[in-house]
């Protein structure tokens, strides 16, 4: 029973859902590319000071960075899609699903500047705090409370309990390869230390990301560029084999260009949630004086998820040729692929990598949901409520089937991206406005402030 609604929802996912989203995500990414004339590359240096802090300091040790929102968002973001799911797009789609996932976050990184900007024009304040995200602009901008109501329980469906589920299992996965944990004590001990932290409240949860998420993107990094420097020598050939085979004329004629490309772009957008409407929940909470401020961080957070960390786990699995392990597949061909070129060590390094990734991801995805149960209810008892089922939703995903635990967030990945592209495509005219205003004030030397309506400081 268990393995036919595994196949359905394939199905829905691959002939009906797949190519509606990656159609909308592909034409959303290039129209707010045109209409902002090419916002995400126009200023590299401005996003990494920005995502720093730059002169942004919060006025108050109860207010979130720049740099913590932007932690928060990247902890959500760094995950098992860049470990576990880049794997998943080779094995799947073959080494052109790379490039794919590529063009994704090129391309989306606008749609990423878009969300976040409208998540801060329209954000409301709670206590010393501020939240937004989709929900709020859609019912605010839109006019529209179903419309808003209905992406808030799709976001909660999709990331404190499907996404959610998705990294608890891959964990546990990779721990039963390296230490053959049990999957269970594993999703106990997940469950445990998820509740310390989600029942501490946002600062805790800002720290906890501003601390873990740098420190091991950055180790990732580190051992990637070592096994490169080992391989230095077939990187030009890695290349050449993701282009060639993105663009395989034999897969065209053979009809499997396609299920590349679509791979690719799902893996992608699972990876770097650019235009799904996660992010701005995160962008939202930050303190700073304009809304294109944070949208340049987020656009800058899509470009560090997936091109760089996708790419590295990308060059970790190509250069050991996966192609010699023909039965592993998902966070297992990751560890195999390291173990092979660095010896035992890259087999533990994967663990506490794809541990520490996901579980920052877990917390974040727990953020975001949070975000949207207090647009719902403000009642204690439902964050209670709902704080302990995402701590048993990690106990269960440790054990769930991983074809169904991945097909399951594909399809609510689906459906809450669809709302919040419908959302900002309405709302490009209030994107455009902030950026040019923005881009007003930095050419007469200024530093950006903004005066439009919503609660500023």
């Amino acid at each position: 029973m268990l393995e036919q609604f595994s196949q359905a929802v394939a199905f829905i996912n691959d002939q009906c859902l797949g190519y509606l989203l990656i159609t909308a995500l592909i034409a959303s990414g290039v129209y707010f590319t045109i209409v902002t004339r090419g916002v995400q590359f126009a200023r590299p240096k401005e996003m990494f000071r920005l995502m720093l802090g730059g002169n942004n300091k919060p006025k108050a040790k109860e207010h979130i960075s720049p740099f913590q929102a932007f932690a928060i968002s990247t902890a959500s973001r760094v995950g098992t899609g860049n470990i576990a799911g880049v794997a998943l797009a080779i094995t799947t789609g073959g080494p052109g699903s790379v490039f794919w996932m590529w063009l994704i976050a090129v391309f989306g990184a606008a749609s990423a500047f878009a969300e976040s900007t409208l998540a801060q024009i329209y954000k409301v304040r709670t206590g010393k705090n501020f939240h937004g995200g989709p929900a709020y602009y859609i019912q605010t901008a839109l006019k529209n409370r179903p419309l808003a109501t209905a992406f808030s329980i799709s976001l909660i469906a999709t990331f404190p309990f499907v996404f959610n589920s998705v990294q608890s299992n891959t964990i546990a996965l990779s721990l039963k390869t390296t230490f053959d944990a049990d999957p269970l004590v594993t999703g106990v001990v997940l469950a445990a230390l998820t509740a310390i932290i989600i029942f501490g409240g946002l600062r805790r949860i800002a720290k906890f990301s501003a601390v873990i998420v740098p420190i091991f993107a950055l180790a990732y990094i580190v051992i990637t560029f070592v096994m490169m420097l080992l391989n230095i020598t077939e990187i030009p050939h890695v290349f050449s084999l993701i282009i060639s085979d993105a663009f395989s004329w034999k897969k065209l004629i053979g009809g499997a260009l396609g299920a590349t490309i679509m791979t690719g772009a799902r893996r992608g957008l699972f990876s770097n949630e650019a235009g799904m409407g996660s992010a701005p929940n995160a962008a939202a909470t930050a303190h700073t004086s304009h809304p294109v401020k944070q949208g340049y961080v987020q656009a800058f957070s899509v470009f560090v998820d997936t091109l760089i960390i996708c790419s590295c786990t990308a060059f970790i699995i190509l250069l050991a040729d996966y192609t010699q392990f023909p039965r592993v597949e998902g966070i297992a061909l990751t560890q195999a692929a390291l173990t092979q070129e660095l010896g035992p060590f890259g087999n533990y390094f994967i663990s506490a990598s794809v541990l520490l990734f996901a579980f920052t991801s877990i917390i974040g995805n727990y953020y975001y949901g949070q975000a949207n149960i207090e647009f719902l209810s403000r009642r204690r008892i439902v964050m209670v409520i709902f704080r302990t089922a995402v701590s048993l939703m990690i106990l269960l995903g440790a054990v769930m089937q991983f074809k169904l635990a991945w097909g399951l967030a594909d399809l609510c990945m689906t459906c809450m991206a669809l709302i919040n592209i419908y959302a900002i495509s309405r709302l490009r005219k209030q994107v455009v406005a902030a950026l040019d205003d923005y881009r007003i004030q930095k050419e007469k030397g200024q530093d950006p402030v903004y005066r439009g309506t919503g609660v500023w400081e």
